[in-house]
């Protein structure tokens, strides 16, 4: 039981409201101590836990930066570029985004994200492009592209992934279905998910355009609503 003291170091260090880093770091040479490591050990097992981690660090770094850009009108400025295209519409911008999302996830490129890119540009994108064509949105319609706005990022990027011959979910499905026996390689897996990124993307392009009709009712029954009071 001993061994668990960091636990102990972390919950008193954070009732306290000491430093983060420090109180984690003190715990986990504490622990180390107590396991039986030595200060060397302990300094190998903290730096291969940074490196392996440092992209999370990354991700981490960028969250000041996009706040500092959404406090400086980065939002306002996404809804205005695109209420300046004719024609545009929240289903054609999703759809769109979803054909670029689901081709950067076959190819393991890294773009997009829920708070980097949906938030931020997407979400104020789809509801310029409604503005645009409707004028005032009420929070119902707001709500229903903020929801379609982060379900394009899960589809395009859940559905696509695999289709990169060496990502995660690949490696370890072949090395799942080699254990139990039956044999299969990479190559095989990505192929079989190419049929279904393409599937997932036209039926979430149908979802968007269908979104479309539906906001066009929606504000059409509006309109012959204000017209009748």
């Amino acid at each position: 039981m001993i061994k668990l003291i960091g636990v102990l170091i972390v919950v008193i260090g954070f009732m306290l409201k000491l430093d983060t880093i420090a109180v984690v770091t003190v715990a986990g040479v504490v622990t180390g101590f107590v396991g039986g490591l030595s200060f060397n050990e302990i300094l190998t097992t903290l730096g291969e836990a940074f490196v392996k981690n440092r992209n999370m660090l990354v991700f981490l770094a960028s969250l000041p930066v996009i706040g500092l850009l959404e406090d400086n009108g980065l939002r306002e400025r996404s809804a205005s570029l695109i209420g300046n295209i004719k024609n545009a519409t929240t289903g054609k911008l999703l759809s769109v985004y979803m054909v670029i999302r689901a081709f950067a996830a076959a190819f393991s490129l890294r773009l997009g994200g829920h708070v980097q890119f949906i938030r931020p540009l997407i979400n104020p994108m789809a509801e310029g492009a409604a503005e645009n064509k409707y004028g005032e949105l009420t929070e119902k319609d707001r709500e229903d592209i903020k929801g379609l706005s982060a379900a394009v990022e899960n589809y395009g990027n859940f559905y696509a992934q695999n289709v990169f011959i060496a990502s995660s979910g690949v490696l370890l499905m072949v090395g799942t279905l080699n254990e139990l026996g039956y044999e299969t390689t990479a190559l095989e897996v990505s192929k079989g998910a190419i049929p279904i990124a393409f599937v997932a993307t036209i039926f979430a392009i149908i979802q968007f355009l269908m979104f479309d009709k539906k906001l066009d009712k929606r504000f059409e029954a509006r309109k012959m609503e204000k017209t009748k009071n």
